[in-house]
């Protein structure tokens, strides 16, 4: 069962910026609170410093997995993003579907072609 308190925990990130790599562990996982979690850490500078396009992103995954609670926030975030820090949110998405791709293709034959 994932461990959901991770939005209770987020004030300890304010003096332990040790916890946020166990947030993007389970973010990375696919737990979906996890993902809402880390896009707020990296709205408000939570133990790390302030990266809109990183918590684009995060957010960006939570809402697609139906986290409405994130959609508000990633429209929030989206409102103070320069058009710098959204090329870079949208650098980020792509990268990431690079990577689904290419881990996709990894266990598929060599083309006979």
């Amino acid at each position: 069962m994932p461990d959901n308190s991770y939005l209770k925990d987020l004030i300890l990130l304010r003096n332990d910026p040790s916890k946020v790599g166990p947030v993007r562990a389970a973010a990375e996982r696919g737990e979906v609170d996890a993902q809402y979690a880390l896009g707020l850490i990296y709205a408000e500078g939570r133990g790390v410093a302030i990266d809109l396009a990183q918590a684009h992103y995060w957010l960006s995954l939570a809402i697609e997995q139906g986290d409405r609670d994130a959609e508000l926030l990633r429209n929030i975030v989206g409102s103070q993003m320069s058009d710098e820090e959204y090329a870079a949110a949208k650098r980020l998405r792509a990268g990431a579907a690079l990577k689904l791709v290419a881990a996709a293709g990894a266990g598929d034959p060599p083309d006979a072609g």
